[in-house]
């Protein structure tokens, strides 16, 4: 629990054990840790060094407690202030990354890893960094990466965003529900309140951060991957992950904690009424008066109808109306 503070479970347990007894000589603190003297004896002076322990005044053999609520709260307002100084510089070094890759000098549009290590250590750099949505398509090969078995680097990062608010939506082979491992894996994403969706054939695996990164294996032969940095590419591989994202079938936890596919939801009597309006060229306060409804909850409406059809923009709203058969042309 204070190893954040910078104390590890040896130093922790001395501290612990010191706060109990109140104050104790190094033998008695030795037989209550069930470890050597000397061992003990270090772990009390690094204790010292944290302002955390103290010899006794009246009796110098004897070791004492600093008071959590003071000696704890100085060492974690120094560790904020540490990772304040430290966010602070990787904004910085962030903001000279771009103007560098900015120039004619920057970077290479396409980085290649190699190494199972290399590329696990990627995908979990590029998933943590993300800020607002990682998307991800996973293939059936648990052998290439992005594995559906989650290597534990990726599985970590994916714990952490969903944590801080970054949205995941996966789409992922059927065959995978055939697989114990993926089958886990998939029922971990829904825990984490991640979307995930099935589909009969995902094209190849891949996962794209805020869509200004991707990464896709380079093949099965190989533990290796591209990381694509170009936007025009990686606008490319975000198009084809929408274009799966809307064929396929959302998958949902059942009470028994298992999953199962799910029929899309679609677009009530309101939501046509809605959309037809808004194909009329109507403006959503125009529709909000003429359906007696709120503005709010036309555009909330809105929002849930793009996020039913896969896509981020009107224009996109409106194609997939057509195509879907929630418009007609008449």
């Amino acid at each position: 629990m204070l190893g954040a503070i910078g104390l590890d479970e040896t130093h922790e347990a001395a501290y612990r054990a010191l706060v109990a007894a109140g104050a104790t000589d190094v033998p008695a603190l030795a037989r209550r840790l069930i470890l050597g003297e000397s061992v003990t004896e270090r772990a009390l002076h690094r204790l010292e060094q944290h302002g955390l322990a103290a010899r006794s005044q009246g009796r110098p053999e004897h070791w004492v407690a600093a008071p959590p609520g003071a000696a704890l709260g100085a060492l974690l307002t120094r560790r904020r202030d540490e990772l304040a100084e430290a966010e602070r510089a990787a904004a910085r070094l962030a903001e000279e990354y771009r103007t560098r890759a900015a120039g004619p000098a920057g970077r290479d549009p396409v980085e290649v890893v190699t190494g199972a290590a290399a590329v696990a250590r990627r995908l979990h750099q590029l998933t943590l960094g993300a800020g607002g949505e990682v998307c991800a398509l996973v293939t059936a090969d648990t052998g290439t990466p992005p594995s559906p078995a989650d290597p534990r680097p990726y599985a970590f990062a994916r714990e952490r965003t969903v944590g801080r608010g970054v949205r995941h939506r996966v789409v992922a082979e059927r065959a995978l529900l055939d697989a114990p491992a993926g089958t886990a894996a998939l029922t971990a994403a829904l825990a984490r309140d991640e979307r995930v969706r099935v589909a009969p054939r995902v094209p190849t695996p891949l996962v794209i951060a805020d869509r200004t990164v991707a990464m896709v294996p380079l093949g099965p032969a190989e533990p290796a991957a591209l990381v694509v940095h170009a936007g025009g590419l990686v606008e490319l591989l975000a198009e084809l992950f929408e274009s799966v994202w809307r064929e396929a079938l959302p998958l949902r936890l059942t009470a028994a904690g298992t999953v199962e596919e799910a029929a899309p939801d679609g677009p009530d009597d309101t939501d046509l009424r809605i959309l037809s309006l808004l194909l009329a060229g109507l403006t959503d306060a125009s529709v909000a008066k003429q359906l007696d409804l709120g503005l709010r909850t036309v555009q909330r409406r809105v929002k849930h109808l793009m996020e039913l059809a896969g896509v981020t923009t009107r224009l996109q709203l409106g194609w997939h109306a057509y195509d879907k058969g929630w418009a007609t042309r008449d």
